[in-house]
């Protein structure tokens, strides 16, 4: 199901209007989504407070302990990796913007479900170029236990084409 742009980290927040024909699994998958990603602002701009249960509760506890991230330039990165990446960059990119696009719940087959999305990245300090943009795939496995009962089992991102990062629009 295609859902809003939801703008995350810039001066104006849009929020997304509910589609009431939108199933609960949608939903919840949008709210996985983007509430990593709000983590992800809040967490390298510094607003997030810089304490382990707030970092277990907007990162730790989203993922199977078994989780791994392929990279857009093709680095599979195991949890444990993922995670004292993610801790170690608290406050280090204030200007960082990302902008979540085209949720699409792909698949769902008894406890697992494999959605995909865009990323738009703004200032993005660690990533060339800074202003960047990637389509993901994610497995999600329903845990009880995890944020909104979806736990990231396996991400996969990809570089979007160039033609389409310049068409745009940039204005997050």
């Amino acid at each position: 199901m295609p859902t809003t742009d939801h703008q995350i980290g810039g001066r104006k927040v849009e929020k997304s209007r509910e589609d009431p024909q939108a199933s609960e699994l949608s939903r919840a998958v949008r709210e996985q989504i983007v509430g990593l990603h709000e983590f992800f602002v809040a967490w390298f701009g510094g607003t997030a407070s810089d304490d382990d249960e707030s970092f277990s509760a907007g990162f730790v506890r989203r993922f199977d302990p078994a989780c791994v991230l392929v990279s857009p330039g093709g680095m599979v990165v195991p949890l444990a990796q993922l995670t004292k990446m993610i801790r170690s960059g608290h406050g280090k990119n204030p200007e960082f913007r990302i902008q979540i696009r085209n949720i699409v719940v792909r698949r769902e087959h008894r406890q697992f479900v494999l959605a995909t999305y865009e990323e738009w990245q703004r200032n993005a300090l660690n990533s060339k170029p800074r202003d960047n943009a990637r389509v993901s795939s994610v497995w999600f496995k329903r845990e009880r236990s995890a944020v909104g009962g979806l736990a990231w089992m396996h991400i996969h991102e990809c570089w979007l084409p160039p033609e389409q990062l310049a068409a745009g629009p940039w204005d997050f």
